[in-house]
């Protein structure tokens, strides 16, 4: 497994598309990432479904306790969880019918990539979904900045 290959334009513009997006591990905490990210892609017209069972309520959307307990249909699940637990999470997206599974910056899961995959869902890992948006349909577009990952690392 390549991670490479689960960061391709075509796939993750697809993927961006699709409006619905059930962010687990959505964080009410606005320091956390979790939350950047969720409120991000709110301001963006994405319908996000926080999925957090220690919350009630997360940017002012009802939490659910797990990705099964969302009564609607899902189109992307986003993961900001540990590694461990994503191949939990990708039986729950597939049984779901999500079309997608989104494994954030060093969220990275051979395991929950293959169930994933298996059932035909795009898989995209090691990714950030705002990165990714603000980089083909954000403002990064438009300065210019579309290419290459974003990062404060410098080359080895």
């Amino acid at each position: 497994m390549k991670i490479e290959d689960f960061q391709q334009p075509d796939v993750i513009r697809r993927v961006l598309a699709r409006r619905r997006v059930a962010i687990v591990g959505l964080s009410g905490n606005e320091l956390r990432a979790s939350n950047f990210v969720g409120r991000y892609l709110l301001r963006h017209g994405y319908d996000v479904v926080p999925v957090n069972p220690r919350e009630d309520s997360i940017l002012g959307r009802k939490s659910y306790s797990a990705l099964t307990d969302i009564p609607t249909p899902i189109d992307t699940v986003g993961v900001f969880r540990q590694p461990s637990v994503v191949p939990e999470i990708a039986r729950d997206a597939v049984s779901i019918g999500a079309t997608c599974l989104w494994l954030q910056y060093g969220v990275i899961s051979g395991e929950g990539v293959e169930i994933a995959m298996s059932s035909g869902l795009d898989v995209v890992m090691d990714r950030c979904m705002k990165v990714e948006h603000a980089r083909y349909f954000g403002r990064m577009h438009w300065l210019g900045f579309n290419t290459g990952r974003i990062t404060a690392l410098r080359g080895k």
